[in-house]
């Protein structure tokens, strides 16, 4: 078959590396070289997030960077026409499931070559990479990233309002994982009457999989965990369903801790029922406290229900993108919010658009 000639990227005078397979260019060094000029602050940090937490979907990459579907999209397609990311559709039982973005081979080089190691030593490998696509975790992942790109999106919305950390299950397993394996770290900022409120948090993403006996049992590892670091972190419980909820309360309950302290951990529950969530979803006032009366919190609320636990030191203003002394992976986790928005136009009608 014959191999069609090299085509110059829209608006530039140089060639365009060679095709490999329907509309993808082959990952050569002349792509590389290519990308090193046309990937934006914005496009190298979406691919350090998509690595850090392994799989997004086209609707949480439109919460976390994007104003619109539209525009998340046309950008999603031109990174993964340059191999830069992989992309897949899981089978849904009915219509049809969003696209699922995971870390592409040049992608794998680019971020290796920002921090300075080989994309070995970054744990890249396509075939691990795309693995997800058959893993029976993948609903219990891109549910656990969903809770917080709905923060991110609530952020995005609310002036003063930030999801100031977001660390992966992997991290927190690199971390702690010997004492306790949690789905997601997080720390949330909100404007309030009183000042500024924060709180953080371990996160366990429910899916009904595993027995309330099972549940509970993990905060042992938290309670280890808050006694080795001097620091107490409430583990929130987000279930799917508010008969699983009750259930679980009364199971701590049956524990014999007071105050919602189970083995000295704060504990709070939520569902992801719609009509609890509203339009704030995790952000908002849906979080019951173990063994508090009372109305449901707001999460930047969730610390003040607990007044005597020791909580981490926040980072320093500005800290941005800036590792930690020990991160538990080789490459350095991603602030939560996107750099400022490139002005580009991407290709259509009567121009040629960044690519």
């Amino acid at each position: 078959m014959p191999v069609p000639p090299n085509r110059p990227f829209p608006g530039r005078g140089t060639p365009a590396p060679r095709r490999h397979g329907p509309g993808r260019l082959a990952v050569t060094p002349d792509l590389l070289a290519a990308l090193a000029g046309r990937l934006t602050a914005r496009d190298r940090w979406l691919l350090r997030m998509i690595w850090e937490h392994r799989v997004l979907t086209t609707s949480q990459i439109t919460q976390l960077a994007f104003g619109t579907t539209r525009a998340a999209t046309a950008r999603l397609f031109t990174l993964y026409q340059h191999q830069v990311i992989d992309r897949f559709r899981p089978l849904a039982v009915t219509g049809s499931a969003p696209w699922h973005f995971v870390l592409g081979p040049a992608g794998a080089q680019v971020l290796a070559g920002e921090d300075a190691i080989t994309p070995a030593q970054l744990g890249y490998r396509r075939d691990r990479a795309l693995a997800i696509a058959v893993s029976p975790r993948l609903a219990h992942a891109t549910g656990t990233n969903a809770f917080f790109t709905t923060l991110a999106a609530c952020a995005r919305r609310t002036p003063g309002a930030s999801l100031a950390c977001w660390w992966s299950e992997r991290r927190c397993a690199a971390l702690w994982g010997d004492l306790a394996r949690p789905d997601g770290y997080g720390r949330w900022r909100e404007p309030s009457p009183a000042g500024p409120a924060e709180a953080e948090f371990f996160l366990e993403y429910d899916t009904g999989t595993e027995d309330l006996p099972r549940l509970v049992a993990k905060l042992t590892g938290y309670r280890m965990l808050a006694a080795r670091t001097a620091i107490t972190t409430p583990v929130l419980f987000w279930l799917q369903s508010p008969r699983r909820e009750a259930a679980l309360h009364a199971r701590l309950a049956s524990s014999g801790s007071g105050g919602g302290m189970v083995a000295a951990v704060p504990v709070a529950t939520s569902t992801s029922t719609p009509a609890l969530a509203g339009d704030d979803g995790p952000a908002g006032a849906v979080w019951l406290p173990a063994g508090r009366a009372g109305a449901r919190l707001r999460l930047a609320q969730i610390p003040a229900a607990w007044p005597a636990i020791t909580t981490a030191t926040p980072p320093p203003a500005g800290a941005g993108d800036a590792a930690p002394p020990a991160t538990g992976l080789p490459w350095h986790p991603p602030a939560p919010a996107p750099p400022p928005a490139p002005r580009y136009r991407e290709p259509g009608a009567g121009h040629p658009g960044r690519w």
